[in-house]
């Protein structure tokens, strides 16, 4: 049996239609045919549900020849076609093309097929760049890039350095809500827990959802958008290794900015920006910078303490998640009595998750998990080391150092005295780390014959457990270790 293939990712005026498609592609058929559509997706890849259905039928023997309007309609990828065509020749089954007029029955028309995907991939890397190169333009000119418009903004035009009105940023109702959050943080004994909650009880929803929580805050504590950008903030990120489409002369103290590229949505996200760049927006800011540079600051000290878990009551403690909403479960002491309680359920009131797991019994299981699996470790012998996190900070410390130290040779008399400040800081912050850190000392340690977990120390076990395991989900009575391993 003969098979049409017609598809359209998007109507529009100068795109035809499916139906058109399968009109053309009728000329070339037999009296018996098949069709398969699939309208609103693109060709970029196979998950298609018809296609899909099509190569099916393929397998089973049941198409004999496959006619479509244009062979992008079919496959825009050649890595993608080159597997179908293997397939189609396994098969038997050839394949026609209105719109370029081949037909793989003929040798001239195999030939032809080659030609023409090698030229359809050139075209979509060729427009994909184009894309970039036009993104980055606009970003260059102060234009808002493209996409939803964040928090606190609406779509809308504004005036670029050539006085012509581009993409930009303007704030809407939800920035007051921004400025509040930002004043409610910058004051002394804040935290993200607390504005939240704050939030909450003023009954102001979030940005997706009714409720606010840590993480929709830190997006938007973090984002250069909001800030007045002077000549400090461009130091502060110069410090993180961001390099700037333009100089601290240009921060004038009005404008946003906007930070671009690719960063690590894992590990030190907000910390290392050698991979972006930061540009002045054409919008205007409304968060002044001394302000947000409070907060970042701020921010920064939160992450420090974060890294360091630091729970007092369970050695487990920032692997409890749990296991209905997948917030963080904190451990609350009553006297002796130790209860497991979902933070989703207590701070946001977004869980009913009631958590009956026995702390201690939860302790001694995984005790017995991780020993049984050291047991098969090889042993070797270490030395002692400083503090890993003390270390990682002092490295931070000192690249942003010298990268404020390269800055000087661009600065203005005026834009000194940021570097300065900012220096003056940092070199404060490593007098602490290095008196946190000691005097260095290293000693051969004995090689054990076999590891008791249970002898180790509070923050050793801590250790440990980071090494291994990924989580743990807690569920009512139950719970359920997420290893590494």
């Amino acid at each position: 049996m003969d098979a049409i293939y017609a598809r359209q990712s998007v109507e529009k005026a100068d795109s035809l239609s499916i139906q058109g498609q399968i009109d053309l592609c009728r000329r070339e058929t037999g009296q018996q045919v098949r069709i398969y559509q699939d309208k609103g997706f693109s060709g970029k890849n196979t998950n298609r549900p018809a296609f899909r259905q099509l190569m099916e039928d393929v397998e089973t023997g049941e198409i004999r020849k496959i006619v479509v309007y244009r062979l992008d309609r079919f496959s825009r990828s050649i890595t993608d076609f080159g597997r179908l065509w293997d397939i189609l020749k396994e098969h038997h089954v050839e394949f026609v093309s209105i719109n370029e007029t081949f037909d793989t029955a003929t040798p001239m028309g195999r030939a032809m097929l080659n030609i023409v995907m090698v030229f359809a991939q050139l075209e979509r890397e060729t427009t994909a760049q184009r894309v970039r190169d036009n993104y980055y333009q606009r970003v260059k000119l102060g234009a808002w890039p493209g996409g939803p418009a964040p928090y606190g903004f609406s779509l809308g035009r504004q005036p670029g350095p050539d006085g012509k009105l581009a993409p930009g940023l303007c704030p809407n109702e939800q920035a007051a809500v921004v400025e509040h959050i930002f004043q409610a943080y910058g004051e002394e004994g804040a935290t993200l827990g607390s504005v939240a909650r704050m939030l909450k009880e003023e009954g102001v929803p979030g940005p997706k959802r009714a409720t606010w929580d840590n993480v929709a805050l830190s997006r938007i504590l973090h984002s250069p958008l909001y800030v007045m950008a002077d000549p400090a903030v461009y130091f502060y990120y110069k410090a993180k290794g961001v390099q700037s489409t333009m100089g601290p002369e240009a921060f004038d103290g009005r404008h946003g900015a906007m930070l671009l590229g690719k960063r690590d949505r894992l590990a030190g996200k907000y910390q290392d920006g050698s991979e972006q760049k930061l540009a002045l927006a054409n919008h205007l800011g409304f968060i002044p910078g001394e302000l947000w540079l409070m907060c970042q600051y701020k921010l920064e000290a939160n992450r420090q303490l974060g890294r360091t878990g630091s729970g007092r009551h369970t050695w487990l403690s920032g692997l409890l998640k749990c296991g209905s909403c997948g917030y963080s479960v904190k451990v609350n002491r009553d006297k002796e009595k130790y209860y497991l309680i979902c933070s989703g359920r207590s701070n946001l009131k977004l869980c009913r998750q009631s958590i009956r797991v026995d702390l201690r019994e939860l302790e001694r299981c995984v005790e017995r998990e991780l020993e049984a699996l050291l047991e098969q470790c090889p042993q070797e012998q270490e030395q002692d080391r400083p503090s890993q996190g003390v270390e990682r900070a002092l490295e931070a410390l000192e690249r942003k150092m010298d990268r404020l130290v390269e800055a000087l040779a661009e600065s203005s008399d005026l834009t000194v005295q940021y570097v300065n400040r900012t220096m003056g800081r940092l070199e404060e912050q490593r007098r602490k780390l290095l008196a946190e850190r000691g005097p260095q000392q290293t000693r051969r340690v004995p090689q054990p014959q076999k590891i008791q977990l249970a002898a180790l120390s509070f923050e050793q076990k801590k250790l440990v457990a980071a090494q291994f395991i990924q989580e743990i989900r807690l569920s009512e009575e139950t719970a359920e270790v997420v290893w590494k391993v």
